[in-house]
């Protein structure tokens, strides 16, 4: 059970740990934005704001957007984790859809608007809040304490993998908590323990060397526009399956616990489907139910085709090329690698005479799925039912988080994933929002990690 004492100083000090936040909030760190100004400051006022905390901090270079690199030694008998959050932000655009500016943060209803305060900032600071707790108390952070604060996760951390690799000797630890992660719904605490890997990638078909007039071409060549929407038809099965050759061979089926869990979760797929804006949700393979499609089937979507003429009336044409973006969630054990391959094959085999396929591949991120047993897992699933009052459900997602599977396979450390996010906390969206008790309990859930690690090693 966690301190009384560190219970206390985090509700005593709530609105000096929001208002740490809000000043954190007003810096637009917006990662695909080309602004040398725009995330610097916001890393050099961590790094500060961590040595005013009592760690070593510094802001280290990558080829793109710094990180922010944070130490606290306590014992070299203790425990070391590595606590990894990001303090990139998507940018706010459409603007005229906020109520109250993006960076300028501000309280209503018992909810903090800003963009970035769930994702991630808010997350991070229930990891500063936690620390300044025990700093506060007398007793110090019970376990050493590295932290990795990313300044590119919301462009696909391009540069993260170099950087690992490159620092890899000083982010050793013994467990890895990666705080960039939510509840499944408000009230019902959850530890997400696998999520999807991606396929990014683009068909161009090439046709004639220019547009042509579609009367005196049609019916003489092959219209990449009319080739490529047969081919993006001829990715599915009629059920709703893919139809790429081996796509499902390395499949890991749904055990029956993970089933049984799953359908207690409070998921109404008529209320999903309203807030959609559809009467049903009809997507994917049948036969399966909807968070198994979602979460540990795999998938493929296009994205967007373009090509020819778009504009009002009418222009009789056959376009030079068209263009297809597609993507591809994968599930646990399937290689991304392998699967793109076999894309590659089944692309080229489709493609009609007096077609050139050009293919791009712009993202491949494996599937993550971790063991739910471990030592750290055990000590975050106790820190969150202490914290937020019942057990926490163990639940999968269907977006990827890279990051997770560059850890895992350059550090091969111990993690468990914690996150305070809801559903309804419109990220990447305008007003983006964070509920001011999950900030405060999630303070409470990371400092009882913390205490829960002292066993660890």
């Amino acid at each position: 059970m966690l301190n009384p004492d560190i219970k206390a100083y985090l509700k005593d000090h709530r609105e000096e740990h929001l208002s740490t936040l809000c000043e954190m909030l007003r810096f637009a760190s917006i990662s695909a934005v080309n602004d040398p100004d725009g995330c610097r400051p916001c890393a050099e006022w961590i790094a500060e704001h961590l040595r005013r905390l009592g760690l070593t901090a510094e802001v280290l270079p990558t080829d793109g957007q710094p990180c922010v690199f944070g130490e606290l030694h306590v014992s070299d008998d203790a425990p070391t984790l590595l606590i990894y959050c990001h303090y990139d932000v998507q940018p706010p655009d459409p603007l005229d859809e906020w109520i109250t500016p993006p960076f300028d943060p501000r309280v209503r209803d018992g909810w903090l608007y800003a963009r970035g305060a769930s994702d991630d900032k808010g997350q991070l600071m229930m990891h500063l809040a936690a620390i300044d707790a025990y700093r506060k108390t007398g007793g110090g952070v019970p376990i050493n304490l590295k932290l990795l604060v990313e300044g590119e996760e919301e462009v696909g951390s391009p540069n993260i993998e170099p950087f690992l690799v490159k620092h890899k000797d000083r982010l050793q630890a013994d467990a890895l908590v990666i705080s960039d992660v939510g509840f499944f719904a408000d009230g019902c605490p959850s530890i997400m323990y696998a999520l999807r890997g991606l396929c990014a990638f683009d068909v161009t078909y090439h046709g004639p060397n220019r547009d042509v007039h579609s009367g005196l071409e049609g019916g003489v060549i092959t219209n990449p526009l009319n080739a490529l929407a047969r081919l993006t038809a001829a990715f599915h099965n009629d059920d709703g399956s893919v139809a790429i050759p081996g796509f499902y061979d390395d499949v890991i089926p749904v055990s029956e616990a993970e089933r049984e869990s799953w359908n207690s979760l409070p998921h109404d797929d008529e209320a999903r489907a309203k807030s959609l804006g559809l009467e049903h949700l009809a997507g994917g393979e049948r036969g399966y139910h909807t968070l198994e499609r979602n979460w540990v089937r795999p998938t493929l979507e296009c994205n967007g085709l373009s090509g020819g003429y778009a504009g009002p009336g009418a222009k009789t044409v056959i376009p030079a090329k068209a263009t297809g973006k597609f993507s591809l969630r994968l599930v646990a054990n399937q290689d991304p690698d392998k699967i793109q391959a076999a894309i590659d094959t089944f692309i080229h085999e489709r493609t009609p005479k007096g077609i050139r396929a050009e293919i791009t591949v712009h993202a491949s991120n494996r599937p993550v799925r971790l063991p739910t047993d471990t030592p750290a897992m055990r000590a975050g699933k106790a820190a969150m039912a202490e914290a937020f009052g019942a057990e926490p459900k163990l639940i999968c997602c269907g977006a990827s988080i890279p990051i997770t599977e560059i850890l895992q396979r350059l550090l091969g450390l111990d993690a468990v994933m914690l996150g305070i996010t809801l559903p309804e906390d419109n990220l990447h969206s305008p007003n983006e929002r964070l509920k001011l008790t999950q900030l405060y309990q999630g303070a409470e859930m990371a400092a009882s990690f913390y205490d829960n690690l002292r066993v660890l090693k």
